[in-house]
């Protein structure tokens, strides 16, 4: 849809000019950046935690070999990727927000995760790499915040080596009523409070919890990254459906 020359998709609810998209979802998380990780605690009672652990064990990482952790952030799959690829291998913690990648970059200095850790401000949808760079790439809680989420996952399909595994780990869509009510009422009251009083900004859990809503279900998600090229694609739901880990593999 264009209007006046700019296209046009979605930021939560609204319907805004891609340019805004980018410049409001940068926004959003430079605001956040320094709270990031107490709200992911507090927002999830700490199960992000455990979704997280299931992916870090599905990605089969081994020593020596190339990850990418895309809008990787504040550090969670990178501090565990990095100990599964060992001194021979390399994690490459990208992110677009460049004040999610200094956190990031941060906390694992300060860990003294400093030798197979690389660091990238990239954009999703234009990865600056070779073609198949990268043995597997994961991609935690970020592609609902990409604008063009087919050409972010074309992109990752391409600097994917053959053989080379993608996990996309995602809010999704909960697979009972009566869990999807609890749901809504919850992300649309109690994010943007414990947002409000625990990082000052109400406003950007509220468009979490509409960025959530307008995220690909399961299967149109799995339908995406069949249409980018992916093999055998999969997804495994995770609290009901809340969030869905997707599975692809490069061949």
């Amino acid at each position: 849809m264009n209007t006046g020359g700019e296209d046009k998709t979605h930021f939560g609810y609204e319907q805004v000019d891609v340019t805004e998209k980018v410049n409001r979802v940068g926004e959003v998380f430079s605001s956040v950046a320094s709270r990031y990780d107490v709200m992911n605690d507090a927002m999830s009672f700490g199960i992000h935690r455990v979704w997280k652990q299931f992916t870090i064990e599905q990605t089969s990482a081994r020593p020596g070999q190339s990850v990418l952790d895309l809008a990787g952030g504040t550090g969670d799959l990178a501090i565990k990727l990095s100990k599964r690829v060992g001194p021979k291998g390399r994690v490459v913690l990208a992110d677009i927000n460049a004040a999610m990648l200094n956190q990031g970059r941060d906390r694992l200095t300060d860990m003294g995760i400093v030798d197979n850790v690389t660091y990238a401000q990239v954009n999703a949808e234009t990865l600056p790499f070779a073609e198949d760079s990268f043995d597997c790439i994961t991609i935690a809680f970020g592609l609902r915040n990409v604008t063009d989420k087919q050409k972010a996952l074309e992109s990752m399909y391409r600097v994917l080596k053959p053989g080379g595994r993608a996990l996309v780990l995602e809010f999704s869509k909960p697979v009972l009523p009566l869990l999807a009510k609890a749901y809504d009422a919850y992300s649309f009251t109690a994010l943007p409070l414990m947002g409000k009083l625990i990082a000052n900004d109400a406003d950007s859990y509220r468009y979490l919890a509409e960025s959530i809503r307008m995220h690909p279900d399961q299967e149109t998600l799995k339908g995406m990254m069949q249409q980018a090229g992916f093999d055998d694609v999969g997804f495994h739901n995770m609290t009901g459906g809340i969030v869905a880990l997707h599975k692809a593999f490069k061949y």
